[in-house]
Formats: structure tokens, C-alpha cells, sequence
């Protein structure tokens, strides 16, 4: 009887194609536009943290801040910057972390032949690599006697390789920044774009006593950076840092601390748990066309029961129960209602295809969020097509065949 029904909802529903097109408009636009807008959340949530993991994802930031708390992108003159000392005093109390290495960075132009370009050049030991996982393409990092002695050597970006050696080999190489040569030892790997548009790739590496001596013309380390060691728990970690740096940097009672210090772990946690939550708000938006379907499909099939009063009488007459007649039109709305959740499917799948490839972010689909937007489209059908069919159902037969 259930299959009867499904296959008379059909040929009801083909007897009023644009009717019946129009009717399921609602439901492919709610299903669509909450199917579209998951999956581009969830591949601008991947593509940030992604490139925040490839930063280091087991890394420790500290950086100086100010005594109210303004933050690391305030630069004012309160900001007190680290010294050499404090990096050797992180490597005597944790020898067993994944590493200490010390930031300095400034801008500058790079030069080689003809050819030049604007980079960052970044002051650094060879633990930095290890703690943010960078790999060279060709050449070598530095070795301890160059960074013991300061060196003029240099670690360059594949597009910095790009920019100024136009395609040749660059190791063994100068290129000269502000008055200054340094040797080509490395090129490294692409990692592509990073947070706020910075290219990873667009920069140059050199030993920090060399960029003190060259560069900043002092022993300030901008930022220190730490590393997890197999096993280490950030936290723990993260911790225990703190201590030492309140030990190492006093402030007077009542104020807060002149440092800051950020784990890539917590970051990346809240990168999601934020991504997520804008991403179900506006999906919620995005659902209530869904409603709107609904409330299209419920008006839709009172008009159809009033039309078809007259066949409704009849079929009564010939021995259709109260049942028959419900389910006959709760099947026709359930199978509007899915007919358009499939389209809106197609329509939340095909959209995201095209912006991700233009917004250049993970094409990433949720199977979850798809059958959940199926069986809901479902479950409209049901809701909003129960009050019409319930009506049919209960129509007395003499006054349906009476009906003109």
C-alpha cells in the first residue's frame, strides 16, 4: 500500500511540474545554503589551521607586552625586549624541551646582480628550524661554529630564490643586504602563505649574533620561541616558562607582567571552537528558508486537497479508509520535501566547489551535515504536510461528492 501511494504521489505531483518545482524552491535553497555555507566553513577553518600549524604546532611564543596586557601588535616604547641572557637561561632550565632559539626581525632590501626585492631577514639559531619544522630544498642550516661566531651566511625562502635568482642555483651565492654580503648556504622548502597575508616564503635567515651585529646594532631578541619535546605536555610547559620568566623579569606589586606567552596548541583550539561557532550561526540563518519550504509545501496541499475534494469523495466511496487518504497525502509532501532536499544537496555541494577553488581553501565535505540536511528536509515534509493530509482525511464523503 505504502509503494501504491509513493508511486500515485508521482504522478499527482508530474500533473503540476511548476507547481510542484516552485513548491520545493524553498526547501532547495534552506538545504542548499546550509550544506554550502558548512563546507566553506569548514574549509576556511582548515586553511587557518593549517597555516597556524604550520608555524609549529607544538611551539611556544613568548614576547614582550606591555604591563597592562595591550599585546604584541601594540609597539610602543613600554615594550622591555629580551637579551641574550634570557635565552641562555630557558636552555639551562629545560635542556629536555624540543628546543630554545631566539627571534630578531626587520625589514630590508636584498640584492643580487640586477635583481632585487623587499624581505623580511630574521635573526635566529639553528633550533628555530627544528621547532618550526622547516626543511631545506637544497643546501644546509647553519652549523655551531657559524652561529657561535656570527658568521655572514644565509638561509633564504623559496621565493626570495625566486625574485632574485630567477630560477638558478643560489647556493653557494651572495646577495648583499644594506652594505653587507652573506653567503647562500640554504634554500628552504615552501610553506606557502601564512596568518594576516605574510609569506613564509619571503624571507631570509641569518645567524643572530651576525643580525645583531649587521642589522639592529643591539643584543635585543624580539620574540623567543620553545619548543615541546616528545611527550611534553604544552601546558606543563607553557607553565613552568612563565615562572621562570617572572623570576627573570620583575615588575612592582599590583602589575601585571611584562611578557606574554601564546601556545600554537591553545591557538589553534580556538581558531576551531570560534570557526565552529560562526559557522552554526550562520547555518542557523541559513535554516530557516527551510522553514519557509515548509510553510510553502503545508499551502501548497491545502490547495491540492481543495481541488481534489471531489476525487477524495470517491475514492472513500469505492472503500479508501481515513488512513488511506492521510498517508496518501502525507506521502505526497514527504516526497516534495526530499525531492527538493536532494536538489539542495546538489546545489550545497556545487556552490562551495566553485568559491573554494576561487577562495583557494580546502574542499571539505561532511557526510554528518549532509544526511543530517536529508533526513531534516524529511522531517519538513512530515510536519507541514500532516495538517493538510489530516484534513483530507477526515472530509466527509457525501460532502466530497457534493463538492463542484
Amino acid at each position: 500500500m505504502f509503494l501504491q501511494a509513493v508511486l500515485l504521489s508521482f504522478r499527482t505531483l508530474m500533473r503540476n511540474k511548476l507547481r510542484s518545482c516552485l513548491t520545493v524552491l524553498g526547501i532547495v535553497i534552506g538545504v542548499g545554503s546550509v550544506i554550502a555555507v558548512v563546507v566553506i566553513g569548514q574549509g576556511a577553518s582548515r586553511k587557518l589551521t593549517d597555516e597556524i600549524s604550520s608555524l609549529g604546532s607544538r611551539m611556544i611564543m613568548i614576547y614582550p607586552d606591555e604591563e597592562n596586557g595591550v599585546g604584541f601588535a601594540g609597539e610602543t616604547s613600554n615594550l622591555i625586549p629580551f637579551k641574550n641572557s634570557d635565552v641562555d637561561a630557558l636552555k639551562r632550565e629545560f635542556p629536555d624541551c624540543g628546543g630554545v632559539a631566539p627571534v630578531a626581525e626587520s625589514a630590508v632590501v636584498a640584492v643580487f646582480g640586477n635583481n632585487n626585492c623587499q624581505t623580511a631577514i630574521t635573526g635566529t639559531e639553528g633550533s628555530y628550524f627544528t621547532i618550526r619544522n622547516w626543511q631545506v630544498k637544497s643546501g644546509r642550516f647553519f652549523n655551531t661554529s657559524e652561529e657561535r661566531v656570527g658568521k655572514s651566511v644565509c638561509i633564504i625562502g623559496e621565493k626570495v630564490s625566486k625574485n632574485l635568482f630567477k630560477g638558478m642555483d643560489p647556493i653557494g651565492s651572495s646577495i648583499r643586504i644594506d652594505r653587507f654580503a652573506y653567503q647562500v648556504i640554504g634554500v628552504l622548502k615552501s610553506k606557502g602563505g601564512s596568518l594576516a597575508g605574510k609569506e613564509q616564503d619571503d624571507i631570509v635567515l641569518v645567524p643572530l649574533k651576525v643580525f645583531q651585529r649587521r642589522i639592529s646594532g643591539n643584543k635585543e631578541v624580539a620574540m623567543i620561541i620553545v619548543g615541546c619535546g616528545p611527550g611534553q605536555d604544552s601546558t606543563t610547559l607553557k607553565r613552568q616558562l612563565k615562572q621562570v620568566m617572572v623570576e627573570r623579569r620583575p615588575v612592582p606589586p599590583g602589575h601585571g607582567n611584562n611578557f606574554a606567552i601564546e601556545d600554537m596548541k591553545e591557538i589553534i583550539k580556538t581558531v576551531k571552537k570560534q570557526t565552529g561557532t560562526f559557522t552554526t550561526f550562520i547555518s542557523a540563518i541559513a535554516a530557516i528558508s527551510l522553514l519557509v519550504g515548509g510553510i510553502g509545501i503545508m499551502n501548497i496541499m491545502l490547495v491540492s486537497v481543495t481541488e481534489r475534494t471531489r476525487e477524495i469523495g470517491i475514492r472513500m466511496a469505492v472503500g479508501a479508509q481515513e488512513k488511506d487518504i492521510l498517508i496518501q497525502f502525507l506521502v505526497e509532501a514527504v516526497v516534495l520535501s526530499l525531492f527538493g532536499g536532494l536538489l539542495g544537496i546538489s546545489l550545497g555541494l556545487l556552490v562551495p566547489l566553485f568559491v573554494t577553488s576561487y577562495m583557494k581553501i580546502p574542499f571539505v565535505i561532511d557526510m554528518r551535515i549532509i544526511m543530517i540536511s536529508f533526513v531534516f528536509s524529511g522531517l519538513v515534509g512530515i510536519v507541514f504536510g500532516y495538517f493538510p493530509a489530516r484534513r483530507a482525511a477526515r472530509m466527509n464523503p457525501i460532502d466530497a461528492l457534493r463538492h463542484e
